[in-house]
Order: C-alpha cells, then sequence, then structure tokens
C-alpha cells in the first residue's frame, strides 16, 4: 500500500469505507490483555488502517479466523493518508484509541524509527528478525531503529507505471496498444506531447490527466533523492530533479492538459468512472483503487503501460504493533501472517498490491489483469520493480510532497502563478518543520 497510500501513499492509495466515532475509538485503549478482552477464549484483534490494503478484499481476514477460531479480526479505515497519520499521532501522545495493529505509510516510517521507536514494538522480541530474509532489503531497512529494533513489517512497494482508458484513446484517434505507447512516452517530453495530441480530439470533458500534483508525485518517485539526501541533509529546495519534476508539472497545467482534480477528493473519486481523465500515473497499489471508483462497467476499457522516463516508486506501506497495544502477542502473529509471501501474493492477484516480500514477486511475475484489458501486471510492476531506485527516506518526507501538492493544485485550480506557488510550498514546508 497500500508511500502514501499517500498516499497521499497515499496515500496514499485509497478505496476504503471512513469508519469514525465509536468503532475508531474501539481500536483498544492500551489498557494490558485482560479477562473481558478474552471473553470466551477469543481475542479480537484491532486493525486501523489508511485506503486499501487489500486484506478484506482477497478475504485474508476470513481464511485467518478460519485459521486461528480463538481471533476475531476487525479493522478501521480512514481514507486520507493525512488525516490518519495526524489522528495517529493524536493517539500515541495520549497513549489511548490505539488498535493492536497500526499501518504506516513508506513516508512516514523514517518518522517512526527516528523519532517514534519508544512507542512501537520492537518484533524482535516475537522472533521477528528470522523473517529478514523474506524481504526486499531496502524494504527492511527502512523499518530498523538505530539500535536494530524492527519496528514493522512490509506490506507492499509501489512500482510505477501509466494506467490509460483505451476507449478514450480510440476516440481522439490515439494508438491503444501499451507497447507502442511506452514507445511514443519513453520520455515525459514525449507524454507531454501525446496529451496535446488528445486534448486536439478529446471527447467532452475529458482531460490527459487527473492533475498535474500526481504527474508530479509520479516523476519524484524515480529518484534516489528527493527531499533529503544520504547524509540526511534537507536538500528539497535546490535538488534538480525536484526542480524538473515541478516544472514539467507546472507545463502541463498551462498546456491545459488537467482535469484540476485534487486526489482523494469526492470530485476525483467520481471522475474514475465518468472518464474525466484519459491516463493517470498508477503505483501497483492504485490498481485496486481504480477498481473501486470505476467499477464494473470500467472493465476491459483501462490497460497499463511502462512509464515514461523510466521505473520509480511511490508508496508502500508496513503494519506495526504500538506498545500500548492490548494484544501484541496476537497482533505480531497476525502481521507476521498478513505479511508472508503467499498472502502478498493474494493481494497482489486481487488488488494490484506489489509485494515487498522476495517470494511473492517471483511468485507473481506472470500474473494478468483482465480488468485492465488482460496487462501482464505482474511483469510490468516487476520490471518496475526490479529497476527503480532506493530512495533516501527523511522524517518529513510525506510533509513536503503534500505541502508541494498543494502548491500545484493552487497552479491549476486556482491560476496563481507558478513562483507565488513556489513561495508558499516553501512557506509551508517551514511551517512543517518548526
Amino acid at each position: 500500500m497500500p508511500i502514501t497510500r499517500a498516499a497521499t501513499q497515499a496515500a496514499l492509495r485509497i478505496g476504503a469505507v471512513v469508519l469514525t466515532g465509536s468503532l475508531l475509538a474501539a481500536c483498544g485503549s492500551g489498557a494490558s490483555d485482560t479477562a473481558s478482552d478474552k471473553a470466551g477464549g477469543k481475542v479480537t484483534v484491532t486493525v486501523d488502517l489508511f485506503g486499501s490494503f487489500g486484506y478484506k478484499e482477497a478475504g485474508l481476514y476470513a481464511e485467518y479466523e478460519k485459521l486461528h477460531p480463538e481471533v476475531t479480526i476487525k479493522q478501521t479505515d480512514t481514507e486520507d493518508e493525512a488525516d490518519y497519520w495526524k489522528s495517529l499521532q493524536t493517539r500515541l501522545a495520549g497513549g489511548g484509541g490505539l488498535a493492536d495493529v497500526q499501518g504506516i505509510e513508506v513516508g512516514r516510517i523514517a518518522s517512526v524509527t527516528q523519532q517514534q521507536a519508544d512507542r512501537f514494538e520492537d518484533l524482535r522480541k516475537y522472533g521477528a528478525d528470522g523473517l529478514k530474509g523474506q524481504f526486499a532489503e531496502a524494504k527492511w531497512a527502512a523499518a530498523t531503529g538505530k539500535n536494530g529494533e524492527v519496528l514493522g513489517l512490509g506490506t507492499d512497494v509501489g512500482p510505477e507505471a501509466m494506467c490509460y482508458r483505451t476507449d478514450l484513446f480510440e476516440q481522439a484517434g490515439l494508438p491503444t496498444d501499451r507497447a507502442e505507447l511506452a514507445k511514443k512516452w519513453s520520455t515525459w517530453d514525449g507524454y507531454l506531447e501525446l496529451g496535446k495530441q488528445y486534448k486536439a480530439k478529446a471527447p467532452a470533458k475529458s482531460a490527459w490527466l487527473d492533475s498535474v500534483g500526481s504527474l508530479y508525485s509520479i516523476m519524484i518517485g524515480q529518484e534516489k533523492e528527493r527531499y533529503y539526501d544520504a547524509s540526511g541533509a534537507l536538500i528539497w529546495e535546490t535538488n534538480p530533479a525536484l526542480k524538473t519534476a515541478w516544472e514539467t508539472a507546472v507545463e502541463a497545467s498551462a498546456a491545459g492538459l488537467s482535469a484540476k482534480l485534487d486526489q482523494w477528493s469526492p470530485q476525483w473519486n467520481q471522475a474514475f468512472a465518468a472518464g474525466s481523465f484519459a491516463t493517470i500515473p498508477c503505483p501497483a497499489w492504485m490498481l485496486g483503487y481504480i477498481k473501486g471508483q470505476a467499477g464494473e462497467s470500467g472493465k476491459g476499457k483501462w490497460d497499463i503501460a511502462a512509464l515514461p522516463g523510466g521505473a520509480g516508486n511511490w508508496g508502500g506501506s508496513y503494519l506495526a504493533v504500538p506498545r500500548a497495544a492490548k494484544h501484541k502477542k496476537e497482533a505480531y502473529e497476525l502481521v507476521k501472517w498478513l505479511t508472508a509471501p503467499e498472502q502478498q501474493a493474494k493481494v497482489f492477484a486481487k488488488q494490484g498490491n506489489f509485494p515487498s516480500s522476495t517470494g511473492a514477486i517471483a511468485e507473481v511475475a506472470g500474473t494478468t489483469d483482465p480488468y485492465f484489458s488482460g496487462a501482464p501486471i505482474g511483469q510490468i510492476f516487476g520490471d518496475a520493480a526490479k529497476a527503480a531506485p532506493v530512495q533516501v527516506l527523511g522524517v518529513h518526507d510525506q510533509n513536503i510532497s503534500q505541502q508541494i501538492t498543494n502548491a500545484l493544485s493552487e497552479v491549476e485550480r486556482k491560476g496563481l502563478a507558478p513562483e507565488k506557488a513556489w513561495e508558499n510550498a516553501k512557506k509551508g514546508v517551514a511551517n512543517t518543520l518548526g
């Protein structure tokens, strides 16, 4: 899921129903296990996530409960990862209202390992150190604390591709073959040029892409260093790769190629079924979101091609156990099972969330998806995952990214001058970092 699922991974990667009020409060009080918690020999393990990690959809909770009749699983979801993270910080500070299992977006994992390690269980005490060989090295290392603590187990990664509507392409006189398109938009300049051709003959009320914020996010996901360098120093203001992504997004806005839809907004959700845009940069976790929003009527209208400009990664998540959780051991056993290769492969087959388990990556290599016109998603995203850079993660990655995409939204939706929007982004980051 699930960068941010972020999101943004976001959020990051959404498609869930928001549950609030009493359900969210029921995620745990931070107390130790009590007799009432285990009434009748049953344990309720609570799971709090952002968006759609795919566990319900793939039937994994039902399967686990069948294998473990003493366990009941209750999941709550928040659609927007930024809202989820804010709520989680409040509950971590207070020590109450926490679930047994909490999802962590990859853009937040550095905050957990560097600033909040004392608020999450070191999963080594339950034997997690023996699982290291199951995960991609970078995925494992990102959730490892400075003293070797294992603070979460990886769910998915976000290798990137481009999803597109074949029916809208046909109406605009563009080719629909995924290999041909990959050649035509092998660069981002080629992608924008094809967008201009689409705009000239586009169906009514249909733009080339959903938002310039999504264009920026997918481009910055192609870089090893984005907001921080390997030493941990902030470089986002001077990073030439970030400047290129910003300028490309601004160019797309000026050319009128965007539907001007803020990602994760209700209008954006509705636009999938309405055909309001012909392309959307899509990390693997976006596939499940598209299916959820476009519905059955969208089946066979979508396809997937390789990404312009080379491989990248956007998103991916972890499952962690707070120290204030009620049922720590049972929570770990569930996390271990959900992130095992077999379960990661099942989630990919159902939702498209690409595995972080090396064993699962090999297992899904031949997977195709009938919803996306039979696209060889195992191959497309597998190749992207192999070629994607190992990204430098910083404490405030997600916050900085959000400020920049907010500024780009001001450019495309309000007509704000790019120079003024950039200054707004700088002020927003400064306020966020304190």
